[in-house]
């Protein structure tokens, strides 16, 4: 047992692309008491996956604590904004519905909104429950402002989150966090040397025979683990039997017009295609299960179904989904794909970094590296893992599609008794909770389990002691509400164009 109770001075991040640099340029703002080193280890020579360019609301907590400023931000990354996520064919094949950021509506004498509607969403003039949604009423018409702080009344704010050129993020980032006094070094890592007595990490030792010690050791390696998994042994655990696909092919293309502020899904025979729209290109890709489609074919699916002309040549990438066993082992902590990877659906990859550097700098160590705080690290890194898995397979097995043998595996294969519960409850009458640090809020599940035709076969009956027509009449009201407030907003593009227009290139259209 190391009852080493002394500082950490040294602390190393092994990998760049935008988990080592979101973890640089935190250290760099939070960890830097004038005494204590943090130095990144990367290689030019190593490509990044960087394939993530889409976020969630949370992002605006992470890059306001670390100072930046939110139009710099989107001319550095040629952002744009993002409203929500579009899934087309999820359910049928020929269907669509959007799961927004954000709430339904305003919740009435302590019920969630979502119960008052499943009452009264027959009478006329209710309409569906996205139309008590800010974030997917702008979508629909293809506008965004700014939420208003000073707003009050029957509207639910506005909520979004970024689409961003990950590249260009980490590069952002990488710019912030040398200036905050972070040492890059540029080295390919051959080896560690840990101490035989803790197991501990003290070096990482380069192909040049350079060693760079620390203390602390934040593994941002990529799928390869080079520290968490390989080094400290920690074994993987496999998702795929959930979580089927296991490749990709991203290729970008020339901006599409109009800007639209959403990600879009759409199911594929054996997976989904991506559409993510930034100001300077469209992002695109196909995840897919290879057991279930060739790659060839995978790649000609989806250069056949584009919008715009590609600007590079297709990238294939293979991944297993699941996550390693614990997190933190050791002096190891692991962020991003060295940690786990659950395929980009709901857009979570960064999401899980952030948690982890928060969870980290909440829990941060002495050299004593106490076991209740690693534990305490684990656990809650575990349970958001396991939580934004669940909401995943979701989408997958809430489906009626039976014109494929990938769909029909998704649709009748076990799920996770988390999952099973969930659903079960949700079909009953509607109820949900939200349990600990879970990620996704009421809203979002609501959004996903009525597109995909989970419908409640009733609905609370603590509804029933409100007055129903007087109830329905203030449904009314704010849905009017809520499209007079979108029609008076700018449309995407224009608002970006007067914002924050990338620097890189021509302003949006």
């Amino acid at each position: 047992m190391n009852m080493d109770n002394s500082p950490i001075r040294n602390v190393v991040i092994v990998g760049g692309g935008t988990a080592g640099w979101m973890a640089a340029a935190a250290a760099a703002r939070f960890l830097d008491d004038g005494q204590r080193r943090i130095t990144l280890v990367e290689s030019d020579a190593i490509g990044t996956i960087g394939v993530g360019e889409a976020t969630i609301p949370p992002i605006l907590g992470f890059n306001a604590l670390i100072g930046i400023d939110e139009r710099d931000f989107l001319r550095a990354t040629g952002a744009t904004f993002k409203l929500g996520i579009e899934f087309v064919g999820w359910d049928t094949g020929t269907d669509r519905y959007l799961h927004p950021f954000g709430t339904h509506g305003s919740d009435i004498a302590g019920l969630n909104f979502h119960q008052i509607w499943l009452k009264l969403r027959d009478r006329p003039g209710i309409g569906p429950i996205d139309h008590y949604a800010m974030s997917a009423v702008a979508a629909a018409h293809n506008r965004f402002a700014l939420p208003d702080p000073e707003s009050r009344g029957r509207v639910a704010p506005l909520s979004y989150a970024y689409h961003f050129d990950a590249g260009l993020y980490a590069a952002f980032l990488r710019q912030r966090a040398e200036a905050g006094g972070v040492t890059r070094i540029e080295g390919r890592i051959a080896g560690t040397d840990r101490d035989p007595d803790t197991g501990h990490v003290r070096a990482v030792l380069l192909d040049d025979g350079r060693r760079v010690e620390g203390d602390l050791f934040i593994d941002c390696s990529g799928f390869r683990s080079l520290l968490l998994g390989e080094a400290m042994g920690v074994p993987f655990v496999d998702w795929s039997h959930w979580l089927p696909c296991d490749s990709a092919i991203a290729v970008p293309t020339e901006r599409t017009t109009p800007l639209l502020p959403y990600t879009r899904a759409t199911a594929r025979p054996a997976g989904w295609q991506w559409r993510i729209p930034l100001q300077h290109r469209t992002g695109n890709g196909h995840v897919y299960a290879s057991a279930h489609m060739a790659d060839d074919d995978a790649e000609r699916l989806l250069l056949d179904n584009l919008d715009a002309p590609p600007t590079a040549d297709p990238r294939r990438l293979r991944f297993t989904t699941g996550r390693r066993a614990r997190l933190w082992e050791g002096n190891v902590v692991a962020l991003g794909l060295s940690g786990g990877f659950l395929e980009p659906l709901e857009s979570t990859s960064i999401h899980l970094i952030q948690t982890g550097i928060s969870k980290l700098f909440a829990l941060f160590p002495d050299r004593g590296f106490a076991a209740i705080e690693r534990d305490t690290y684990n656990r809650l890194m575990t349970d958001a893992y396991d939580g934004v898995r669940d909401f995943i397979i979701l989408h997958y097995h809430a489906t009626r599609r039976d014109d494929s043998a990938f769909w029909r595996q998704v649709r009748t294969m076990p799920i996770p008794d988390s999952l099973a519960h969930k659903i079960a409850l949700f079909r009953q009458k509607g109820r949900l909770f939200r349990y600990d640090d879970e990620l996704f809020a009421i809203p979002s599940w609501v959004s996903v389990l009525l597109g995909q035709n989970i419908v409640p076969d009733g609905y609370d009956p603590v509804v029933d002691a409100l007055d129903a027509d007087r109830v329905a009449d203030a449904l009314r009201g704010m849905a009017a509400a809520t499209r007079q407030a979108a029609s008076a907003m700018p449309t995407h593009a224009d608002f970006i164009a007067r914002y924050g227009p990338y620097a890189g290139g021509t302003p949006p259209r």
